[in-house]
């Protein structure tokens, strides 16, 4: 009832500021967004005082044992409900592949992204995209591949047509409306780390903001206007605001800002996932703050979630008062044979879960928002 009573107060209060005062104020970088993105952007900074929305990777394409069953979630198995917020990635989109790095069939993508925001869920999109200078995939971290698919470098041309398979599936995404669905789209993420071609220790940051501008300005030429840019770092090499914002490409470059975290252990693993987590939102709140942008905690998770409080305490302590946007876990892909060594590989709860209560304390928690919260609050009107 309490949850309840607090969403209704929440709705009546955005019903009665009215939708398009927010538009006024704060719109995506994107001059010429879809009408529902810049709602959606809007909107986003109207409700990010109500609570954070929960997300999760691939949530409707499979789980802990099953996959491609219709209308299933492990989320919605165990609380009733759907996350709010649905990650995705078209990595293989540039082989113009039918399934993405992860098995999953664009078409199949392409039509849970529609549902989604049909019920007013919102949409994520990273791309793990192959190294075009060499070959190899994302984690091929051969240094000057960057400069080589800026103008000029030998690997441009193949890397624009790469960008044209991209732009083709994100101007595919419609809703039943027939308009396009709004995307916070995370292109380079995770970029303060060591492990994919485009992070800082394989580039300039020279050549990482013009790759950064290219993408944004490239997209736009090619008449898409539906994503909200998601600026991302890892934890790696990130201890104050000057090491996040090192690469930043400019407040006319970003939407929202962002890192990634996972907790490796229990124990002293555990408790600089918690120090790390809190000082990262810390600086995130503060870039946002000062700069009018959203923020978010785009990836994060503890495999196997082996801790009986993990989200109650360690992430909810984590996160503290801070108002973000979101915190999406990673995926729930089941037993992982490639894995060394093999295991299962999840992040969150399934039915059958031996720590699937806490997930339901954390869902009945006032500051988390799942997908009948966000429905409520209109998100794209």
């Amino acid at each position: 009832m309490k949850r309840s009573l607090s969403i209704l107060i929440a709705v009546l209060i955005i019903s009665c500021k009215g939708n398009n005062e927010g538009t006024n104020k704060v719109l995506p970088i994107d001059k010429q967004a879809t009408e529902e993105t810049k709602k959606l952007y809007a909107n986003l900074f109207n409700i990010k005082d109500k609570g954070f929305m929960f997300g999760h990777q691939d949530d409707l394409a499979y789980g802990v044992e099953w996959k491609y069953e219709e209308g299933r979630s492990d989320i919605k198995d165990v609380t009733g409900d759907y996350p709010a917020v649905y990650g995705w990635d078209i990595g293989r989109i540039e082989n113009n592949a039918d399934k993405n790095l992860d098995g999953v069939p664009f078409d199949k993508m392409r039509e849970y992204i529609k549902q989604v925001y049909d019920r007013g869920g919102v949409n994520t999109i990273s791309w793990h995209i192959n190294n075009p200078m060499t070959g190899g995939d994302s984690w091929d971290n051969t240094p000057g591949t960057v400069a080589s698919i800026l103008p000029g470098g030998e690997q441009h041309e193949k890397y624009k047509r790469w960008l044209d398979s991209a732009a083709a599936f994100l101007l595919s995404l419609k809703g039943s409306d027939g308009k396009p669905v709004p995307i916070l789209y995370r292109p380079y993420h995770e970029f303060t780390g060591n492990w994919f071609w485009w992070c800082k220790n394989t580039t300039s940051k020279e050549d990482f903001i013009n790759l950064w501008k290219f993408t944004v300005n490239y997209f736009q030429e090619k008449g898409v206007h539906n994503l909200i840019y998601v600026y991302n770092t890892s934890d790696a090499n990130v201890n104050t605001k000057e090491d996040f914002l090192a690469y930043y490409p400019g407040d006319n470059m970003v939407d929202m800002v962002s890192f990634d975290i996972y907790q490796s252990g229990g124990g002293e693993k555990q408790d600089k996932f918690i120090n790390d987590t809190k000082r990262l939102v810390g600086i995130i709140d503060e870039v946002a703050q000062e700069r009018s942008k959203l923020s978010a905690i785009a990836e994060c998770g503890y495999e196997q979630v082996p801790y009986e409080k993990w989200w109650t305490e360690t992430l909810m302590n984590s996160i503290g008062n801070h108002e973000i946007s979101y915190v999406l876990v990673w995926r729930n892909h089941g037993w992982n044979e490639w894995m060394k060594p093999p295991r299962m590989h999840y992040y969150a709860p399934y039915k059958g879960h031996q720590y699937e209560k806490d997930f339901i304390e954390f869902y009945k928690n006032n500051k988390t928002l799942f997908q009948q919260d966000v429905t409520k609050f209109n998100l794209y009107k």
